[in-house]
């Protein structure tokens, strides 16, 4: 090797050389806010040979392999080679087999020719540089950063075999209970919960002694699921609780929806989200028939969550033990029930009966002991009953949509939003596209009933960490789907609505309140195109001046900000919705028709 311009051959020695590479190499740093090692020195040095070496991480391609990639990031140990003993200088590089630098220290005894390294100027070139911003607010690098997940490895997953391997071959049942105020939902979902198990004694006992103390004795096994402290002073549930419980065919995710007329929207939000539902009644004196007549919610509840899709009912006739467990009241409630939900259009051999008591835990998890009950009832519990519903087939097959129910910061970079994937599939690393703000972003992050995954699909109710755009853009009622495919956004769309018992005619230019998934959005209807026949769908009347109640009808609604729909006839879960006025829901409907904004 020659030696350098204006230095001896004395000045070349190892020794000298040695010594001076030590402090540099010992000193160096990154600089700050970049992940890649900048000029790294290392020297080969031998009895006739040695050279200097720049090493940076240097893919070989971008199709290099991901562990290549993140050990290329993840530095290693520096290491000084002097006469085939290694020295550790303090900070980590990768090693030269690693990033694809070939340097191969000089053999002892051997030729100049013989040491071989990547010369300065080639390495130069490689040099990764600063991280600039681009366009959508990420950060490029000429150096391709590692991913999780690529397009390949999402064609590769068989998301069908991976939903029977996971959970134990158990299908995922989304479960909603609903009902009218004080009916005992809290109480009696709480107490299921601590049966099973999802609850210990020492948290329970602490709810029995908080409870008494707040002089709510009765409501101990409400506060398993009413958790706030609002809702425990009030005593009435008013946002939509969620948690998970296993039965011995199936994984449930159970939602609490508020029974108060107040907190209606919630109780949407909540049933939007289900497969099936549990009504719970209460089987006192004046309180059936003060939740089942006019003013109540047991009507109205039984009503949406028909029109939002549930076609699968349990009616928990609740607090049974208050009657002494009368085979006759029993028989009253079914009956003047059975007749009203087949008029709203479930049927007979999908809605079944149990006779509860939530306070004593009667006929929950297991089936009741209680003389008075096993004389003339020999059904199955609640539990029981819940096992046997049957599990909705799931669109995974189509393209990826998931509603936002709730959006918040984590401690970490990106933030996270919570929803229900109603189609598709998931998977980490994979690009996803926010309707209506037509913003682009990466997950990072998959979590499922407090467990991380690296994929979800429909039907899973996750909470996804998201990073790449800002989180001022995204609300709750947004859509994330998949890029190639998007949902369509829309201020305008033709539907086909079902009036229930309306008071005031609606005419051209009715304000209405749109409940459609997470979404209450104010909303006009523009137009009244025509009145069909319930069963046929045949047109009785074109461009009607009103409609009453009973009414089958095609509609124009307008919202005041671009919504998120699909057809119903191509997503089912995403082409329903609710329209209500002054408190009160005046109709089911529909997407028939989608007119795109320009956004």
């Amino acid at each position: 090797m020659k030696s350098p311009p204006g230095r001896t051959e004395n000045q070349n020695s190892p020794e000298l050389f040695c010594h001076l590479m030590l402090p540099l190499t010992a000193g160096l740093k990154t600089h700050q806010g970049c992940r890649f090692p900048c000029f790294i020195m290392i020297a080969f040095v031998s009895e006739e040979v040695y050279s200097c070496v720049p090493l940076f991480p240097v893919a070989k391609s971008r199709d290099a392999s991901h562990n290549k990639l993140d050990s290329e990031v993840v530095p290693k140990v520096a290491r000084m080679t002097v006469s085939g003993k290694k020295q550790t200088m303090g900070f980590d590089v990768p090693s030269a087999g690693e990033n694809g630098v070939v340097a191969a220290s000089g053999r002892r005894g051997g030729s100049p020719e013989g040491a071989t390294a990547t010369p300065a100027s080639e390495a130069t070139s490689k040099r990764p540089e600063t991280p600039s911003k681009g366009s959508n607010g990420e950060e490029a690098y000429s150096v391709p950063t590692p991913s999780r997940s690529t397009g390949k490895a999402r064609q590769s997953i068989n998301i069908k075999a991976e939903l029977e391997k996971r959970q134990g071959g158990k299908p995922l049942l989304n479960l909603v209970v609903i009902g009218h105020v004080d009916a005992g939902k809290s109480t009696l979902m709480g107490h299921l919960l601590y049966l099973l198990g999802n609850v210990n004694k020492r948290t329970m006992h602490k709810y029995e002694q908080e409870s008494k103390k707040a002089g709510k004795a009765s409501f101990a096994y409400a506060w398993v699921l009413d958790e706030t402290g609002e809702e425990r002073n009030r005593g009435v549930t008013m946002d939509v609780g969620m948690t998970k419980f296993e039965t011995n065919s199936k994984v449930v995710t159970l939602m609490d929806a508020p029974g108060h007329k107040d907190f209606i929207p919630n109780m949407i939000t909540g049933a939007a989200q289900a497969d099936v539902a549990v009504l719970v009644v209460d089987a006192s004196r004046g309180e059936f028939e003060a939740g089942f007549e006019a003013g109540g919610q047991t009507r109205e509840h039984a009503l949406l969550v028909r029109s939002l899709g549930v076609t699968q009912l349990a009616v928990g006739v609740n607090k049974m033990d208050q009657v002494n467990w009368q085979q006759d009241r029993f028989q009253d409630i079914s009956s003047k029930l059975g007749h009203f939900l087949k008029q709203a259009g479930f049927k007979e051999s999908d809605v079944f009966y149990v006779p509860t008591s939530g306070l004593t835990g009667e006929n929950l998890a297991t089936r009741s002991s209680v003389s008075q009950l096993t004389s003339w009832y020999s059904g199955p519990s609640l539990m029981e009953q819940i096992d046997a519903f049957k599990a909705p087939q799931r669109s995974v097959d189509k393209p990826f949509r998931m509603c936002v129910s709730d959006v918040f910061k984590d401690q970490g970079s990106g933030f996270c939003v919570t929803g229900k994937i109603e189609a598709g599939y998931i998977q980490l690393g994979e690009r996803i596209l926010a309707m209506p703000p037509n913003e682009t972003c990466t997950v990072k992050g998959i979590t499922l009933h407090d467990e991380a995954l690296d994929w979800a699909a429909a039907g899973d109710h996750v909470s996804l960490t998201v990073t790449g755009m800002d989180i001022i853009k995204i609300n709750v009622g947004c859509v994330f789907c998949d890029i190639k495919e998007p949902i369509r956004a829309c201020t305008r769309f033709r539907a086909r609505i079902l009036l229930f018992n309306i008071e005031v005619p609606i005419t051209q230019g009715f304000p209405v309140l749109l409940h459609y998934q997470t979404v209450s959005e104010p909303a006009t209807i523009r137009k009244l195109n025509s009145v069909l026949h319930k069963s046929s769908g045949e047109v009785l009347k074109k461009k009607p001046k009103c409609l009453s109640k009973g009414m089958n009808a095609i509609v124009e609604i307008q919202t005041q900000r671009p919504v998120s729909l699909e057809l119903y006839k191509d997503y089912k879960e995403l082409g329903r919705f609710m329209l209500r006025y002054v408190g009160s829901t005046i109709a089911a409907g529909v997407v028939t028709e989608v007119q795109r904004s320009s956004l």
